[in-house]
């Protein structure tokens, strides 16, 4: 494969579809997300987050999360890989390990397991994680929100201190950018972390 995979991450509202979108267009690169990204993920993205009323427990949770991924990397990522093309995802294996797996308690380490045999061992060459402050997320959250992001305070500040800890174990492959400013700044932040780590 000689496509290269940039994955965005970040707890809620933080502008990873936005910096997503801004950089795929800068590579010319495929711009792709998760969840639902194919026909069977939407049917996923609709029971794990649309569904508000649907009682999902954690492991269910992260067995269904996993399914797309395993859809989206086998109709999706791995073709436009193959094919020369740069992929840059909104969220990838990074979301089940601070989401599911420490979010929810059931373990980095046994949600990356999952993870990596629905991707077939494929990782992300590099892993924006984009952090803002709480109050600016409060600001730009739309209410009501989803499942997920209707969760308590309390289960979005472990999702947030878990993207810092995979960050600081992760320093070659990660990479965290202050979201705090302009959209423009961020978009050039994050495009010399591309150049620097991936080489332009």
């Amino acid at each position: 494969m000689s496509g290269r995979l940039i994955a965005f991450e970040g707890g809620e509202a933080v502008g990873k579809s936005t910096q997503a979108r801004l950089l795929a267009e800068r590579l010319g690169a495929r711009l792709t997300f998760e969840p639902g990204a194919t026909e069977l993920g939407a049917q996923i993205r609709f029971l794990v987050l649309d569904k508000a009323d649907l009682l999902v427990s954690p492991r269910a949770e992260a067995l269904l999360m996993a399914a797309d991924r395993a859809q989206h990397v086998a109709e999706v990522i791995r073709p436009a890989l193959q094919a020369g093309v740069d992929v840059v995802t909104d969220r990838f294996i990074g979301s089940s390990l601070a989401y599911q797996g420490l979010g929810r308690g059931l373990g980095a380490d046994e949600v990356l397991a999952l993870s990596l045999f629905a991707t077939g061992g494929l990782r992300a060459d590099l892993v924006v994680v984009l952090e803002v402050d709480d109050e600016v997320v409060r600001k730009r959250q739309a209410s009501p929100g989803d499942r997920i992001e209707s969760e308590a305070a309390e289960f979005h500040r472990r999702v947030v201190e878990g993207y810092r800890t995979l960050a600081e174990q992760n320093p070659d492959q990660w990479v965290v950018i202050d979201g705090d400013r302009p959209v423009g700044e961020v978009a050039e932040a994050v495009f010399a972390a591309v150049q620097e780590r991936l080489g332009g």
